[in-house]
């Protein structure tokens, strides 16, 4: 009998994957583009960081990882950045091709932050 191989199984490409389709986003532009959108909606410091675990209860060093663009969130800890960074949101709208649910989000912010201006005007109006 011989010794069980203990090196890494290569996964199969799958079928009915077409690697020339210009729609794909690769692990690389994902991991930059979630990077880029965390510094710009919490910054560069490492509070920022701080903040990001706080938000997510991920570990530190995974969250350092995002902003490094050497891992990219996954699961809960993605739809946690969503619900918390408009910055992330947009930046995964844009990656899934879906730039008409952008241009609603930021009508409707628009759209309350002028009401909010309205509001405030008929205030100092009195």
């Amino acid at each position: 009998m011989s010794p069980p191989k203990k090196d890494r199984k290569l996964q199969p490409i799958p079928v009915n994957s077409c690697p020339g389709q210009s729609n794909e986003i690769g692990g690389a532009e994902f991991t930059r583009a979630i990077a880029q959108a965390l510094h710009r909606e919490f910054g560069d410091t490492h509070a920022a960081v701080k903040t990001v675990v706080s938000l997510t209860k991920a570990h530190e060093r995974a969250v350092k990882n995002w902003f490094s663009a050497k891992n990219g969130p996954t699961g809960r800890h993605l739809v946690d950045l969503v619900r918390t960074s408009d910055e992330v949101l947009e930046a995964v709208l844009r990656m899934s091709g879906r730039n008409d649910l952008i241009v609603a989000k930021k009508l409707g912010d628009s759209k309350q932050m002028l009401l909010k201006m309205l509001k405030l005007i008929g205030e100092l109006q009195r």
